[in-house]
């Protein structure tokens, strides 16, 4: 099975979700091995997407260097995850990737335009080899070995809306964009309130967040999904996961889990490399495995 890039540029605009101001973002193609690297044209400054380059997760992950940081790049790196891409740059002109609809459909639609092509560099794969955890209080994610990756998530929320919500999502291409890619990003007025006063989050609004009150939700279209809040969840994860640079065999479980948690998780897996494997599929497995991007 070969590694993948996309076929040719593609370029979009869209609002920052903090600043509110438009982002020009353009996806172009690399070769084998290049990874997933974004780069800062304003700034002239690369930063390669890989757990190391984590400098904060706070209300988004943030990757970073001494010379700038790139914030909100979780839903991007979701859709680029879920078609398998191994290889692509992102340049972008401004401190945050935009945020679109607060899904990562629009990013998959941008890749639809782009097509993905094969290098001629073989795929690799991370095999999980032992169950890994991290907790805080009541809270955990964690990793185990599986043949067929999964994703189970549990969010638990103290409003008439969401309560507690489970799904179980079993990752593959077309799954992923059934599933998980219309899912939008989730907040509460009261702290949308309190962001803007301290001038973030000036570029959200209705058109790329489900916003709610105290006891409703504000848009107008209400719930693309009736567990929307869940499955965003996993699509943060998956994105949050894809900073290992390449497909992880294991199953993921997550009880009101984070970008802080899965950062922690990435982090331990890498500690230790009893904890993983990195191998290229023998022929039979490189099939079976494509039909999941097919």
């Amino acid at each position: 099975m070969k590694q993948t890039t996309i076929a040719k540029r593609v370029e979009g605009i869209g609002i920052g979700l903090h600043k509110g101001e438009p982002i020009r973002i353009v996806l172009d193609p690399l070769e084998a091995d290049d990874g997933i690297v974004f780069y800062r044209k304003d700034l002239m400054t690369t930063i390669k997407a890989k757990p190391q380059s984590v400098i904060n997760t706070q209300m988004a992950t943030v990757i970073g260097n001494e010379k700038g940081y790139i914030s909100t790049i979780e839903h991007l790196l979701s859709a680029i995850s879920g078609y398998g891409i191994d290889n692509i740059k992102i340049i972008l002109d401004a401190n945050e990737v935009p945020v679109m609809d607060g899904s990562s459909i629009g990013f998959c639609m941008m890749l639809d335009e782009a097509g993905v092509v094969n290098l001629e560099a073989e795929k690799q794969i991370m095999i999980i080899k032992k169950e890994i955890e991290i907790k805080n209080g009541d809270k955990f994610v964690k990793i185990s070995p599986s043949k067929n990756p999964k994703f189970n998530y549990t969010i638990k929320f103290n409003h008439p809306i969401i309560g507690t919500q489970n799904y179980l999502f079993e990752f593959s291409k077309q799954n992923y964009i059934k599933e998980i890619a219309r899912a939008r990003t989730f907040g509460f007025l009261k702290d949308v309130q309190a962001l803007r006063a301290k001038n973030l989050a000036l570029g959200g609004s209705l058109e790329n967040a489900v916003v709610m009150d105290d006891n409703s939700i504000l848009n107008p279209e209400g719930l693309r999904f009736e567990d929307e809040f869940v499955r965003h969840k996993i699509l943060d994860a998956i994105g949050d996961l894809a900073l290992m640079g390449m497909p992880i065999f294991g199953d993921y479980e997550s009880y009101a889990g984070s970008h802080e948690l899965n950062h922690l998780l990435t982090l331990e897996i890498l500690s230790d490399a009893k904890n993983y494997e990195i191998v290229k599929l023998n022929q039979k497995e490189a099939l079976e495995y494509a039909k999941v991007f097919s």
